[in-house]
């Protein structure tokens, strides 16, 4: 997490680089802003518990096939496979660097959220001052960097964003994987009439309150850990059924009263 002085604590540094624009450079660490918290279970055989191995098998002789014996390949027809080898592949990857390149700033509502893909966190590599000072140029303007970059053999597009004094780059999808909604069928339907217009606002209004995500957390993951830990002292676990914590009775509730408040008004 980040604390006061810009030092990342309780996260190691991923990736150095130098953010550039026009003649500016900014040397940076590049941490990630997720954690994964997802519990991994082992396949196991039912008999004796030992792990299992995957492994690869030739379906024709079902005979185990070596890492360094397969090759990688695309079918591009019925019973037709173009095979890259390793140096084809390897001549195609980007050159390595270190350069982060802000190529424009751009208002943030132009980026929609479904080209966002994973944050990270930008911390300084030494030169705090500059650091702070175009984070806090960044946040007070208002705009988002357009910036691309290699890191570990692939390109990748970002958006260079400032945030309470501190930087943040997030993945971009490329051009063609973001689905526009023009090429969905148009929703069809009459216009609504004043009245249905103002009761479907109150809906809406009924639930306007700050985001707090403190109250979504991962339940399924929560239940699974407090099983594996009941399990692990020997305990024994009735199955229970999920209870949804907070359920639509509340929704419902606001719901009824939106409709009451309009009937009355």
């Amino acid at each position: 997490m980040l604390v006061g002085g810009g030092e990342l604590v309780t996260a190691r540094a991923m990736w150095k680089a130098v953010v550039g624009f026009g003649d500016t450079r900014l040397p940076v660490k590049l941490y990630s802003a997720l954690q994964d918290r997802n519990i991994r279970f082992r396949l196991l055989h039912s008999d004796d518990l030992v792990p299992l191995e995957q492994r690869m098998i030739n379906p024709r002789t079902d005979a185990t096939v070596e890492f360094a014996e397969a090759w990688r390949g695309l079918e591009v027809e019925a019973d037709r496979i173009v095979v890259l080898s390793d140096e084809e592949r390897e001549a195609l990857e980007p050159e390595a660097s270190r350069d982060i390149e802000v190529t424009r700033f751009v208002d943030p509502s132009l980026i929609n959220h479904q080209w966002y893909v994973r944050p990270y966190y930008l911390g300084p590599d030494e030169n705090d001052a500059s650091y702070y000072a175009f984070a806090r140029a960044l946040e007070s303007r208002g705009v988002e960097g357009v910036a691309r970059w290699v890191m570990r053999k692939k390109r990748y597009l970002g958006a260079l964003r400032a945030q309470e004094g501190h930087l943040f780059l997030v993945t971009l999808r490329h051009a063609g994987e973001v689905i526009s909604a023009t090429e969905l069928e148009a929703p069809t339907g009459r216009d609504l009439a004043k009245r249905e217009l103002e009761m479907a606002e109150k809906f809406v209004k009924a639930l306007e309150e700050d985001f707090e995500p403190e109250r979504y957390q991962d339940d399924y993951r929560e239940r699974v850990a407090k099983l594996i830990e009941i399990k692990r002292k020997g305990g024994v676990v009735e199955p229970e059924a999920y209870e949804e914590k907070e359920g639509s009775d509340e929704l419902l509730e606001l719901l009824e009263a939106s409709v009451e408040a309009l009937e009355h008004a």
